[in-house]
């Protein structure tokens, strides 16, 4: 039985059932005195690596004659519940955009980044949809799950597997399920900006060994192969989600937090659900092989022609895939904008269609397979502007081995500089949060007077960055910058992205002597405590982390400085299709 038939009339919109409590700020089940008591079913977790079960649930007794279920009690000394005028029982507008302010989030990544959306936008009522959501296992090869106080990385997949009713019709009708899109979403540690890595499917990688649970929870090691196209990573010789993480680290240093999944339908049922998608396009395309036929113009598509849209390459661009990968990330652009300015995340119901729709599309690592998880993850990604959310791809060339292109290798010269970006939490957009930010604590710690380089006292730890790079940065800084009272203290306890200097107040001018020669943020500077050096004296901790680029390399560079070269785009602009 469907989510609209479980123990409830069939006259009876369950957005109506749920009401915004004024006193408690919380959503709460509420039935009007007509409407028969509705049962929740009961969430039911899924077997690691089992599929969606049967949703269990109750149906309440029918109300005894004559008799009606009261309001809700409210508060002593509370204010009453002020209805809109017509609309009985309904929330006041201000506490519905407040609401909503808190639930409003964001997607990226064709099929996979729309069922994200749906996720956290609906969790108001997602948590009765448990069932629907199909978890798998992620072997080991995720983080163990992302953090609320960490920068989050997501692998967001979109699979080519036929399955559902009209799917059959599309390319490869037997298809087991390859990495069609897939999109490494990252999100900084203070949710100010974002980055959504495209990797083309035609891509050359190594794909590794991968260990792998089969259904009888038994764990079998597929072999890898190198050379290889990147969308085999999943589907191909039993490939599950968890290989494709694997191969994602293996390319760009990055290990997911978490990985979501979803096929052909996820793109036409939430299309639907959110009432279509503005698309532009700056010429005619007719494309016999996805089945897309629209003018030149504006055009609001869903469903199967969401899909063809999305799926078409051979009408734009230059034909290939890496046109394609730009026609999706405008498509979401566009859906994230819809998201953003119109009613849907205000309006219950639409809520709810996505919720349904989202989670029956959805495949989720089994660290990301309860509703409480989904929601905590949609929160986060909310708090997000779409105009700091950058689109850009994997930085490519023409395969050289091959005569006919068909396939691209990695650009080894512009890509590690990005994976670096984006290991380093550094935006590719500006964001004045950060720079308002950065000025004040540049303010607050590096104005002031500086000591001599030779009454500077440190010593430099290495905290992430190449070997050798602390008794090189020493070597620099007694040799070039005059900094004698240096030592190398070896290894620090635990690896950061970034360097810091940790200082005691007194020793505040020779931190900004440091961090003038080394050319550290005020971000940078950590007014602390200091420690005794090997002669027993009072001394600067400098550590380095995986920002650190070499021996007398500057350390401040600006968020917003893409490698020369880079493809990028920003959600909040409109673009059209070429």
């Amino acid at each position: 039985m469907d989510a609209q038939g479980r123990g409830r009339a069939d006259n009876i919109d369950p957005a109506d059932q749920w009401v915004l409590n004024p006193n408690t700020g919380e959503y709460e089940l509420r039935l009007t005195p007509s409407a028969p008591q509705s049962a929740v079913p009961r969430p039911r977790r899924p077997a690691p690596g089992a599929g969606a079960g049967t949703p269990r649930g109750r149906t309440a007794s029918p109300q005894a004659p004559g008799r009606t279920v009261p309001p809700q009690r409210r508060r002593r000394g509370a204010p009453p519940e002020e209805p809109l005028p017509g609309r009985r029982g309904r929330r006041p507008a201000k506490q519905q955009k407040s609401k909503a302010k808190k639930v409003l989030m964001w997607t990226g990544g064709t099929m996979a980044f729309v069922v994200l959306a749906a996720a956290g936008a609906g969790y108001l009522y997602i948590r009765h949809l448990n069932d629907n959501i199909t978890a798998v296992s992620d072997d080991g090869a995720s983080t163990g799950g992302f953090s609320k106080d960490k920068a989050i990385n997501i692998l967001l997949i979109g699979t080519d597997k036929r399955t559902g009713e009209g799917n059959e019709s599309y390319g490869d009708s037997g298809s087991v399920g390859h990495a069609d899109t897939t999109i490494l979403l990252h999100v900084s540690k203070d949710r100010s900006n974002a980055t959504a890595l495209s990797i083309p499917r035609d891509l050359i990688v190594d794909i590794p060994d991968c260990p792998t649970t089969q259904e009888d929870g038994t764990t079998e090691t597929i072999k890898g192969t190198d050379d290889v196209r990147f969308n085999t990573s999943l589907g191909q010789d039993g490939r599950t989600p968890s290989c494709t993480s694997r191969t994602v680290t293996g390319l760009t240093g990055i290990t997911p937090d978490n990985f979501m999944v979803a096929d052909f339908n996820a793109v036409k049922t939430l299309t639907t659900a959110v009432g279509g998608v503005e698309v532009c396009l700056a010429k005619d395309i007719d494309d016999a092989d996805s089945k897309l036929k629209l003018s030149k113009g504006t055009h609001t598509i869903e469903g199967e022609q969401a899909l063809a849209f999305l799926r078409t390459r051979h009408s734009v661009g230059f034909g290939g895939d890496l046109s394609r990968i730009e026609l999706q990330q405008q498509f979401l652009s566009s859906l994230m904008r819809k998201l953003k300015s119109n009613d849907t995340l205000t309006n219950p119901a639409k809520m709810i269609k996505l919720a349904e729709a989202g989670t029956k599309a959805l495949t989720v690592d089994s660290k990301l397979d309860s509703i409480g998880k989904l929601k905590d993850l949609g929160l986060e990604l909310g708090k997000l502007n779409t105009k700091n959310l950058t689109f850009t791809t994997v930085p490519v060339i023409d395969n050289p081995a091959e005569t006919v292109k068909a396939t691209v290798v990695v650009n080894k010269t512009t890509a590690p500089e990005v994976f670096d970006m984006i290991k380093n939490d550094v935006s590719f957009t500006e964001v004045k949060a950060q720079k308002k930010k950065e000025a004040a604590a540049v303010a607050a710690r590096l104005k002031g007077t500086k000591a001599d380089a030779s009454e500077v006292r440190v010593q430099i730890l290495n905290g992430g960055a190449e070997a050798g790079s602390a008794q090189a940065e020493l070597e620099y800084l007694q040799n070039e910058a005059g900094v004698l009272k240096s030592e190398n203290a070896g290894n620090a306890d635990a690896d950061l992205a970034k360097t810091t200097l940790e200082y005691a107040p007194d020793q505040a001018d020779q931190a900004r002597r440091l961090a003038d020669i080394m050319g550290l943020s005020g971000s940078a500077m950590k007014p602390g405590k200091s420690v005794e050096n090997s002669q027993g004296l009072p001394t600067m901790t400098l550590t380095l982390g995986k920002d650190f680029k070499g021996a007398g390399v500057k350390l401040n560079s600006a968020s917003g400085s893409t490698p020369e070269g880079v493809q990028k785009s920003t959600a909040d602009k409109v673009e059209c299709a070429k």
